[in-house]
Protein backbone atom coordinates (compact mmCIF):
# COMPACT_ATOMS: atom_id res chain seq x y z
CA UNK A 1 0.00 0.00 0.00
CA UNK A 2 1.31 3.46 -0.90
CA UNK A 3 2.19 5.83 1.93
CA UNK A 4 2.55 8.85 -0.34
CA UNK A 5 3.55 11.93 1.59
CA UNK A 6 1.77 15.19 0.81
CA UNK A 7 3.73 18.42 0.47
CA UNK A 8 2.11 19.76 3.65
CA UNK A 9 3.09 16.62 5.59
CA UNK A 10 6.61 16.78 4.19
CA UNK A 11 7.12 20.42 5.14
CA UNK A 12 5.81 19.83 8.66
CA UNK A 13 8.01 16.74 9.04
CA UNK A 14 11.13 18.59 7.88
CA UNK A 15 10.57 21.69 9.97
CA UNK A 16 9.89 19.68 13.12
CA UNK A 17 13.35 18.16 12.75
CA UNK A 18 14.82 21.65 13.02
CA UNK A 19 12.62 22.49 16.00
CA UNK A 20 14.29 19.64 17.90
CA UNK A 21 17.61 21.49 17.59
CA UNK A 22 16.36 24.72 19.12
CA UNK A 23 18.09 25.67 22.41
CA UNK A 24 20.96 23.35 21.38
CA UNK A 25 22.17 24.87 18.11
CA UNK A 26 22.17 28.41 16.70
CA UNK A 27 19.62 28.94 13.93
CA UNK A 28 22.37 29.62 11.40
CA UNK A 29 23.82 26.16 12.06
CA UNK A 30 20.64 24.09 11.61
CA UNK A 31 21.56 23.31 8.04
CA UNK A 32 24.84 21.65 9.09
CA UNK A 33 22.90 18.86 10.76
CA UNK A 34 19.44 18.64 9.22
CA UNK A 35 20.46 18.50 5.55
CA UNK A 36 22.97 15.63 5.95
CA UNK A 37 20.51 13.59 8.05
CA UNK A 38 17.73 14.16 5.52
CA UNK A 39 20.00 13.09 2.67
CA UNK A 40 21.22 10.04 4.63
CA UNK A 41 17.61 8.97 5.27
CA UNK A 42 16.71 9.42 1.59
CA UNK A 43 19.71 7.38 0.40
CA UNK A 44 18.88 4.53 2.79
CA UNK A 45 15.17 4.45 1.96
CA UNK A 46 15.78 4.52 -1.81
CA UNK A 47 18.36 1.76 -1.40
CA UNK A 48 15.78 -0.36 0.44
CA UNK A 49 13.21 0.37 -2.27
CA UNK A 50 15.67 -0.73 -4.96
CA UNK A 51 16.43 -3.92 -2.99
CA UNK A 52 12.76 -4.81 -2.80
CA UNK A 53 12.30 -4.41 -6.55
CA UNK A 54 15.50 -6.34 -7.37
CA UNK A 55 14.55 -9.20 -5.04
CA UNK A 56 11.11 -9.50 -6.60
CA UNK A 57 12.47 -9.46 -10.13
CA UNK A 58 15.85 -11.26 -9.95
CA UNK A 59 16.03 -12.92 -6.53
CA UNK A 60 18.16 -12.24 -3.47
CA UNK A 61 21.44 -13.05 -5.21
CA UNK A 62 21.09 -9.82 -7.25
CA UNK A 63 20.78 -7.53 -4.22
CA UNK A 64 24.49 -6.68 -4.11
CA UNK A 65 24.94 -6.00 -7.82
CA UNK A 66 26.13 -2.40 -8.13
CA UNK A 67 24.20 -1.76 -11.33
CA UNK A 68 20.96 -2.26 -9.43
CA UNK A 69 21.56 0.73 -7.17
CA UNK A 70 21.87 4.44 -7.79
CA UNK A 71 24.20 4.71 -4.77
CA UNK A 72 25.94 2.06 -2.68
CA UNK A 73 25.21 1.68 1.05
CA UNK A 74 28.04 -0.41 2.59
CA UNK A 75 27.50 -2.85 5.45
CA UNK A 76 27.07 -1.01 8.73
CA UNK A 77 26.36 2.34 7.05
CA UNK A 78 22.59 2.10 6.61
CA UNK A 79 20.20 4.41 8.46
CA UNK A 80 18.94 1.47 10.52
CA UNK A 81 22.49 0.63 11.61
CA UNK A 82 22.92 4.09 13.08
CA UNK A 83 19.40 4.17 14.49
CA UNK A 84 20.14 1.06 16.56
CA UNK A 85 23.17 2.66 18.25
CA UNK A 86 22.46 3.85 21.80
CA UNK A 87 25.81 5.39 22.81
CA UNK A 88 28.25 7.63 20.96
CA UNK A 89 25.60 8.24 18.31
CA UNK A 90 27.52 11.12 16.75
CA UNK A 91 30.51 8.86 16.16
CA UNK A 92 28.26 6.29 14.48
CA UNK A 93 26.80 8.99 12.20
CA UNK A 94 30.26 10.16 11.15
CA UNK A 95 31.41 6.61 10.43
CA UNK A 96 28.33 5.90 8.30
CA UNK A 97 28.80 9.12 6.36
CA UNK A 98 32.45 8.30 5.72
CA UNK A 99 31.68 4.77 4.49
CA UNK A 100 29.01 6.05 2.08
CA UNK A 101 31.29 8.76 0.69
CA UNK A 102 34.11 6.24 0.15
CA UNK A 103 31.73 3.81 -1.57
CA UNK A 104 30.45 6.55 -3.92
CA UNK A 105 33.54 8.72 -4.58
CA UNK A 106 32.45 10.32 -7.85
CA UNK A 107 29.14 11.81 -6.67
CA UNK A 108 29.20 11.82 -2.88
CA UNK A 109 32.77 12.64 -1.83
CA UNK A 110 32.59 15.24 0.98
CA UNK A 111 28.83 15.67 0.57
CA UNK A 112 27.96 15.22 4.24
CA UNK A 113 30.19 18.09 5.36
CA UNK A 114 32.28 18.22 8.51
CA UNK A 115 29.85 19.18 11.28
CA UNK A 116 30.88 18.43 14.85
CA UNK A 117 28.59 15.44 15.42
CA UNK A 118 30.67 14.16 18.37
CA UNK A 119 30.35 17.38 20.43
CA UNK A 120 28.18 16.00 23.22
CA UNK A 121 27.79 19.39 24.87
CA UNK A 122 25.95 20.57 21.79
CA UNK A 123 24.55 17.26 20.54
CA UNK A 124 24.06 14.79 23.39
CA UNK A 125 23.15 11.23 22.47
CA UNK A 126 19.55 11.80 23.59
CA UNK A 127 19.10 14.67 21.11
CA UNK A 128 20.61 12.72 18.23
CA UNK A 129 18.41 9.74 19.07
CA UNK A 130 15.38 12.05 19.02
CA UNK A 131 16.41 13.36 15.59
CA UNK A 132 16.91 9.85 14.22
CA UNK A 133 13.56 8.69 15.60
CA UNK A 134 11.80 11.74 14.16
CA UNK A 135 13.22 11.15 10.68
CA UNK A 136 12.33 7.45 11.01
CA UNK A 137 8.61 8.26 11.24
CA UNK A 138 8.38 8.51 7.43
CA UNK A 139 9.80 6.46 4.59
CA UNK A 140 11.42 8.72 1.99
CA UNK A 141 11.30 6.25 -0.89
CA UNK A 142 10.74 7.47 -4.44
CA UNK A 143 7.27 5.93 -4.42
CA UNK A 144 6.31 7.76 -1.23
CA UNK A 145 8.13 10.98 -2.06
CA UNK A 146 9.11 11.54 -5.73
CA UNK A 147 12.24 13.57 -6.43
CA UNK A 148 10.40 16.74 -7.44
CA UNK A 149 8.32 16.71 -4.27
CA UNK A 150 11.25 15.96 -1.97
CA UNK A 151 13.19 18.69 -3.75
CA UNK A 152 10.32 21.08 -3.14
CA UNK A 153 10.39 20.18 0.54
CA UNK A 154 14.15 20.71 0.60
CA UNK A 155 13.71 24.16 -0.94
CA UNK A 156 11.09 24.93 1.71
CA UNK A 157 13.60 24.01 4.41
CA UNK A 158 16.26 26.23 2.82
CA UNK A 159 13.81 29.13 2.89
CA UNK A 160 12.85 28.43 6.52
CA UNK A 161 16.51 28.34 7.54
CA UNK A 162 17.05 31.62 5.70
CA UNK A 163 14.21 33.22 7.66
CA UNK A 164 15.52 31.86 10.94
CA UNK A 165 19.18 32.73 10.45
CA UNK A 166 18.85 36.35 9.32
CA UNK A 167 21.64 38.05 7.39
CA UNK A 168 23.62 34.84 6.77
CA UNK A 169 20.94 33.68 4.35
CA UNK A 170 22.29 35.59 1.32
CA UNK A 171 25.03 33.01 0.83
CA UNK A 172 22.60 30.21 0.06
CA UNK A 173 19.19 31.66 -0.68
CA UNK A 174 17.96 33.85 -3.53
CA UNK A 175 14.33 34.96 -3.84
CA UNK A 176 12.87 32.10 -5.87
CA UNK A 177 10.30 34.22 -7.69
CA UNK A 178 13.11 36.37 -9.09
CA UNK A 179 14.98 33.21 -10.11
CA UNK A 180 11.87 32.00 -11.94
CA UNK A 181 11.70 35.30 -13.83
CA UNK A 182 15.35 35.05 -14.88
CA UNK A 183 14.86 31.50 -16.10
CA UNK A 184 11.68 32.40 -17.98
CA UNK A 185 13.52 35.12 -19.90
CA UNK A 186 16.54 32.99 -20.86
CA UNK A 187 14.46 29.92 -21.82
CA UNK A 188 16.86 26.98 -21.30
CA UNK A 189 16.83 24.38 -24.08
CA UNK A 190 17.48 20.61 -23.98
CA UNK A 191 21.13 19.64 -24.25
CA UNK A 192 22.49 23.04 -23.21
CA UNK A 193 25.27 23.74 -20.73
CA UNK A 194 24.13 25.80 -17.74
CA UNK A 195 26.45 27.47 -15.25
CA UNK A 196 26.23 29.43 -12.01
CA UNK A 197 29.60 30.76 -10.79
CA UNK A 198 28.27 31.56 -7.29
CA UNK A 199 25.68 28.82 -7.06
CA UNK A 200 24.76 28.82 -3.36
CA UNK A 201 22.31 25.95 -2.82
CA UNK A 202 21.89 25.51 -6.62
CA UNK A 203 18.44 27.09 -6.74
CA UNK A 204 19.11 28.79 -10.09
CA UNK A 205 20.42 25.60 -11.68
CA UNK A 206 17.40 23.67 -10.43
CA UNK A 207 15.12 26.40 -11.79
CA UNK A 208 16.50 25.73 -15.28
CA UNK A 209 15.75 22.02 -14.89
CA UNK A 210 12.24 22.79 -13.59
CA UNK A 211 11.58 25.05 -16.58
CA UNK A 212 12.20 22.20 -19.03
CA UNK A 213 10.17 19.75 -16.94
CA UNK A 214 7.21 22.15 -16.93
CA UNK A 215 7.45 22.52 -20.71
CA UNK A 216 7.52 18.74 -21.16
CA UNK A 217 11.00 18.96 -22.72
CA UNK A 218 14.00 16.67 -22.21
CA UNK A 219 16.01 17.83 -19.17
CA UNK A 220 18.27 14.86 -18.43
CA UNK A 221 20.75 15.85 -21.14
CA UNK A 222 21.53 19.24 -19.59
CA UNK A 223 25.14 19.77 -18.56
CA UNK A 224 25.06 21.56 -15.21
CA UNK A 225 28.02 23.36 -13.62
CA UNK A 226 28.34 25.40 -10.46
CA UNK A 227 31.00 26.85 -8.19
CA UNK A 228 30.53 27.88 -4.56
CA UNK A 229 33.10 29.27 -2.12
CA UNK A 230 31.42 28.10 1.11
CA UNK A 231 32.13 24.41 1.75
CA UNK A 232 28.86 23.60 3.51
CA UNK A 233 26.79 25.50 0.95
CA UNK A 234 28.44 23.65 -1.94
CA UNK A 235 27.54 20.36 -0.23
CA UNK A 236 23.96 21.59 0.17
CA UNK A 237 23.91 22.39 -3.56
CA UNK A 238 24.97 18.85 -4.47
CA UNK A 239 22.40 17.31 -2.13
CA UNK A 240 19.74 19.64 -3.54
CA UNK A 241 20.43 18.59 -7.13
CA UNK A 242 20.44 14.91 -6.26
CA UNK A 243 17.21 15.22 -4.28
CA UNK A 244 15.64 16.87 -7.34
CA UNK A 245 16.60 13.83 -9.42
CA UNK A 246 19.47 15.55 -11.29
CA UNK A 247 22.45 13.27 -11.99
CA UNK A 248 24.69 15.00 -14.54
CA UNK A 249 26.26 17.95 -12.72
CA UNK A 250 29.59 19.24 -11.48
CA UNK A 251 29.62 21.45 -8.38
CA UNK A 252 33.05 22.63 -7.21
CA UNK A 253 33.89 24.16 -3.84
CA UNK A 254 36.36 27.01 -4.55
CA UNK A 255 36.68 30.79 -4.96
CA UNK A 256 35.46 31.69 -8.46
CA UNK A 257 37.49 34.89 -8.72
CA UNK A 258 40.69 33.37 -7.34
CA UNK A 259 40.48 29.85 -8.76
CA UNK A 260 37.86 29.39 -11.50
CA UNK A 261 37.07 25.68 -11.58
CA UNK A 262 36.04 25.25 -15.19
CA UNK A 263 38.79 25.87 -17.72
CA UNK A 264 39.70 24.50 -21.13
CA UNK A 265 43.30 24.66 -22.42
CA UNK A 266 44.17 27.65 -20.25
CA UNK A 267 40.96 29.54 -21.04
CA UNK A 268 37.66 29.76 -19.23
CA UNK A 269 35.16 27.10 -20.24
CA UNK A 270 32.23 28.66 -22.07
CA UNK A 271 28.55 27.93 -21.54
CA UNK A 272 25.27 28.36 -23.36
CA UNK A 273 23.43 29.85 -20.40
CA UNK A 274 24.53 31.47 -17.12
CA UNK A 275 22.30 32.39 -14.19
CA UNK A 276 23.89 34.14 -11.24
CA UNK A 277 23.39 36.20 -8.11
CA UNK A 278 26.97 37.09 -7.11
CA UNK A 279 27.67 38.24 -3.55
CA UNK A 280 27.26 41.99 -3.75
CA UNK A 281 29.99 44.52 -3.21
CA UNK A 282 32.46 42.26 -1.43
CA UNK A 283 35.63 43.95 -0.20
CA UNK A 284 37.92 41.01 0.61
CA UNK A 285 39.14 39.89 -2.79
CA UNK A 286 42.50 39.90 -4.61
CA UNK A 287 42.24 43.03 -6.74
CA UNK A 288 45.97 43.02 -7.51
CA UNK A 289 45.81 39.57 -9.08
CA UNK A 290 42.73 40.59 -11.07
CA UNK A 291 44.62 43.53 -12.62
CA UNK A 292 46.72 41.00 -14.54
CA UNK A 293 44.19 38.17 -14.71
CA UNK A 294 45.50 35.33 -16.86
CA UNK A 295 42.00 34.56 -18.13
CA UNK A 296 41.47 38.11 -19.42
CA UNK A 297 38.59 38.78 -17.07
CA UNK A 298 39.58 42.45 -16.70
CA UNK A 299 38.71 43.35 -20.30
CA UNK A 300 36.38 46.11 -19.09
CA UNK A 301 38.75 47.29 -16.38
CA UNK A 302 39.65 46.50 -12.77
CA UNK A 303 36.91 47.10 -10.19
CA UNK A 304 37.61 49.11 -7.01
CA UNK A 305 38.74 47.14 -3.97
CA UNK A 306 35.52 47.88 -2.10
CA UNK A 307 33.22 46.48 -4.79
CA UNK A 308 33.95 43.25 -6.68
CA UNK A 309 30.64 43.29 -8.59
CA UNK A 310 32.24 43.96 -11.96
CA UNK A 311 34.84 41.25 -11.34
CA UNK A 312 32.03 38.68 -11.20
CA UNK A 313 30.31 40.42 -14.11
CA UNK A 314 33.39 40.12 -16.32
CA UNK A 315 33.96 36.51 -15.27
CA UNK A 316 30.42 35.71 -16.44
CA UNK A 317 30.78 37.54 -19.75
CA UNK A 318 34.07 35.75 -20.44
CA UNK A 319 32.35 32.43 -19.71
CA UNK A 320 29.63 32.86 -22.36
CA UNK A 321 29.66 30.78 -25.53
CA UNK A 322 30.44 33.17 -28.42
CA UNK A 323 27.41 32.00 -30.43
CA UNK A 324 24.73 30.74 -28.04
CA UNK A 325 25.81 32.49 -24.83
CA UNK A 326 23.30 34.43 -22.75
CA UNK A 327 23.15 35.33 -19.09
CA UNK A 328 20.85 36.84 -16.48
CA UNK A 329 22.54 38.32 -13.41
CA UNK A 330 20.91 39.67 -10.28
CA UNK A 331 22.80 42.71 -8.98
CA UNK A 332 22.26 45.59 -6.57
CA UNK A 333 20.97 48.61 -8.50
CA UNK A 334 24.16 50.58 -7.86
CA UNK A 335 26.16 48.77 -10.54
CA UNK A 336 24.13 50.69 -13.12
CA UNK A 337 25.29 54.17 -12.10
CA UNK A 338 28.03 54.21 -9.43
CA UNK A 339 30.72 56.69 -10.38
CA UNK A 340 33.72 54.51 -9.51
CA UNK A 341 32.60 51.95 -12.13
CA UNK A 342 31.84 54.47 -14.88
CA UNK A 343 34.77 53.54 -17.12
CA UNK A 344 33.92 49.84 -16.98
CA UNK A 345 30.29 50.64 -17.69
CA UNK A 346 31.35 52.65 -20.74
CA UNK A 347 33.41 49.74 -22.03
CA UNK A 348 30.50 47.39 -21.32
CA UNK A 349 28.07 49.46 -23.39
CA UNK A 350 30.58 49.61 -26.24
CA UNK A 351 30.80 45.81 -26.37
CA UNK A 352 27.05 45.76 -27.16
CA UNK A 353 26.62 42.67 -24.99
CA UNK A 354 23.88 44.16 -22.79
CA UNK A 355 20.45 43.30 -24.12
CA UNK A 356 18.12 44.23 -21.27
CA UNK A 357 18.19 45.88 -17.84
CA UNK A 358 15.28 45.32 -15.46
CA UNK A 359 14.83 47.46 -12.39
CA UNK A 360 13.06 45.49 -9.66
CA UNK A 361 11.27 46.69 -6.56
CA UNK A 362 12.79 46.90 -3.06
CA UNK A 363 13.23 44.03 -0.58
CA UNK A 364 13.74 41.31 -3.20
CA UNK A 365 17.32 40.78 -2.08
CA UNK A 366 17.18 38.51 0.91
CA UNK A 367 17.08 40.48 4.18
CA UNK A 368 18.06 43.75 2.50
CA UNK A 369 15.80 46.63 1.51
CA UNK A 370 17.89 47.79 -1.46
CA UNK A 371 16.47 47.69 -4.97
CA UNK A 372 17.75 44.96 -7.24
CA UNK A 373 18.23 44.78 -10.97
CA UNK A 374 18.60 41.99 -13.51
CA UNK A 375 21.09 42.47 -16.34
CA UNK A 376 20.64 40.25 -19.40
CA UNK A 377 23.51 39.92 -21.85
CA UNK A 378 23.79 37.98 -25.10
CA UNK A 379 26.84 37.31 -27.27
CA UNK A 380 24.86 37.24 -30.55
CA UNK A 381 21.99 39.67 -30.29
CA UNK A 382 19.29 39.51 -33.00
CA UNK A 383 19.87 42.11 -35.71
CA UNK A 384 16.95 44.28 -34.58
CA UNK A 385 18.37 44.45 -31.03
CA UNK A 386 21.94 45.40 -31.89
CA UNK A 387 23.15 48.77 -30.68
CA UNK A 388 20.18 48.96 -28.29
CA UNK A 389 19.26 48.13 -24.72
CA UNK A 390 15.75 47.46 -23.44
CA UNK A 391 15.07 49.08 -20.06
CA UNK A 392 12.19 47.70 -18.01
CA UNK A 393 11.04 49.63 -14.95
CA UNK A 394 9.38 46.94 -12.87
CA UNK A 395 9.65 48.71 -9.52
CA UNK A 396 5.89 48.39 -8.97
CA UNK A 397 5.69 44.80 -10.23
CA UNK A 398 6.04 43.30 -6.78
CA UNK A 399 3.80 42.05 -3.98
CA UNK A 400 4.51 42.68 -0.30
CA UNK A 401 2.75 40.35 2.13
CA UNK A 402 3.57 39.08 5.62
CA UNK A 403 6.80 41.11 5.63
CA UNK A 404 7.95 39.34 2.47
CA UNK A 405 8.38 40.72 -1.05
CA UNK A 406 7.94 38.49 -4.07
CA UNK A 407 6.86 38.43 -7.71
CA UNK A 408 3.49 36.92 -8.51
CA UNK A 409 3.06 34.99 -11.75
CA UNK A 410 1.30 38.00 -13.28
CA UNK A 411 4.43 40.10 -12.62
CA UNK A 412 6.71 37.46 -14.14
CA UNK A 413 4.48 37.15 -17.22
CA UNK A 414 4.33 40.93 -17.70
CA UNK A 415 8.09 41.48 -17.41
CA UNK A 416 8.93 38.44 -19.56
CA UNK A 417 6.44 39.57 -22.23
CA UNK A 418 8.02 43.05 -22.35
CA UNK A 419 11.44 41.44 -22.82
CA UNK A 420 10.16 39.10 -25.52
CA UNK A 421 8.46 41.95 -27.43
CA UNK A 422 11.48 44.25 -27.09
CA UNK A 423 9.53 47.41 -27.88
CA UNK A 424 8.87 50.69 -26.07
CA UNK A 425 5.47 50.94 -24.48
CA UNK A 426 3.58 53.45 -22.39
CA UNK A 427 3.92 51.33 -19.28
CA UNK A 428 7.22 49.72 -18.19
CA UNK A 429 9.48 49.27 -21.24
CA UNK A 430 11.75 51.60 -23.23
CA UNK A 431 14.16 50.67 -26.04
CA UNK A 432 17.24 52.92 -25.90
CA UNK A 433 20.08 53.19 -28.41
CA UNK A 434 23.59 52.84 -27.04
CA UNK A 435 24.38 56.35 -28.24
CA UNK A 436 21.73 57.75 -25.91
CA UNK A 437 23.29 55.86 -23.00
CA UNK A 438 26.63 57.41 -23.98
CA UNK A 439 25.01 60.86 -23.94
CA UNK A 440 23.97 60.14 -20.34
CA UNK A 441 27.62 59.51 -19.44
CA UNK A 442 27.01 55.77 -19.65
CA UNK A 443 24.61 55.68 -16.75
CA UNK A 444 22.23 52.74 -17.05
CA UNK A 445 19.98 53.86 -14.23
CA UNK A 446 16.63 52.44 -15.30
CA UNK A 447 14.66 55.50 -14.19
CA UNK A 448 16.58 57.67 -16.67
CA UNK A 449 14.96 55.81 -19.54
CA UNK A 450 11.86 53.91 -18.42
CA UNK A 451 9.98 56.17 -16.03
CA UNK A 452 8.23 54.79 -12.99
CA UNK A 453 4.49 54.40 -13.39
CA UNK A 454 3.04 56.89 -10.90
CA UNK A 455 -0.41 55.35 -10.80
CA UNK A 456 -1.93 55.43 -7.34
CA UNK A 457 -1.29 52.20 -5.45
CA UNK A 458 -3.18 51.24 -2.29
CA UNK A 459 -0.83 50.20 0.53
CA UNK A 460 -2.46 47.09 1.98
CA UNK A 461 0.25 46.31 4.51
CA UNK A 462 -0.57 45.84 8.18
CA UNK A 463 0.93 48.11 10.84
CA UNK A 464 3.33 45.28 11.79
CA UNK A 465 4.45 44.89 8.17
CA UNK A 466 5.04 48.64 7.88
CA UNK A 467 7.10 48.51 11.06
CA UNK A 468 9.11 45.54 9.80
CA UNK A 469 9.81 47.37 6.53
CA UNK A 470 10.87 50.49 8.44
CA UNK A 471 13.22 48.40 10.57
CA UNK A 472 14.71 46.76 7.50
CA UNK A 473 15.18 50.16 5.84
CA UNK A 474 16.84 51.57 8.96
CA UNK A 475 19.27 48.68 8.98
CA UNK A 476 20.13 49.33 5.34
CA UNK A 477 20.71 53.05 6.01
CA UNK A 478 23.01 52.22 8.93
CA UNK A 479 24.91 49.78 6.75
CA UNK A 480 25.31 52.41 4.02
CA UNK A 481 26.47 54.97 6.58
CA UNK A 482 29.09 52.53 7.88
CA UNK A 483 30.31 51.99 4.30
CA UNK A 484 30.62 55.76 3.78
CA UNK A 485 32.63 56.14 6.98
CA UNK A 486 34.84 53.24 5.94
CA UNK A 487 35.46 54.77 2.51
CA UNK A 488 36.27 58.12 4.08
CA UNK A 489 38.73 56.37 6.35
CA UNK A 490 40.39 54.60 3.40
CA UNK A 491 40.75 57.91 1.62
CA UNK A 492 42.59 59.44 4.53
CA UNK A 493 40.52 61.80 6.60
Amino acid sequence: MSNKITIEELEKYLWESAVLLRTHVDAGAYKQYIFPLLFFKRLSDVYDEECEKVKNEYGEEALDWEENHQFQIPDGAHWNDVRNVSENVGKAIIEAFHKIEVANPEKLHGIFGDASWTNKNRLPDRLLKDLLEHFSTKTLSIENCPADELGQGYEYLIKQFADDSGHTAQEFYTNRTVVNLMTEMLKPQPGESIYDPTCGSAGMLISAVAYLKQKGLEWRNLSIYGQEIVTLTSAIARMNLLLHGVQDFNIVNADTLKTPAFTDHGKLQQFDLILANPPYSIKNWDRTAFESDKYGRNFLGTPPQGRADYAFFQHILKSLDPVTGRCAILFPHGILFRNEEKEMRENLVKTDLVECVIGLGPNLFYNASMEACIVICRTKKPVNRRGKVLFINAINEVTRKNAESYLEQKHIDKIAAAYETFESDDDIAKVVKNVEIANNEYSMNVSLYAKENKAFVVDERSIQECFDDWKLGSRAVNHSFENILELLGEGGE
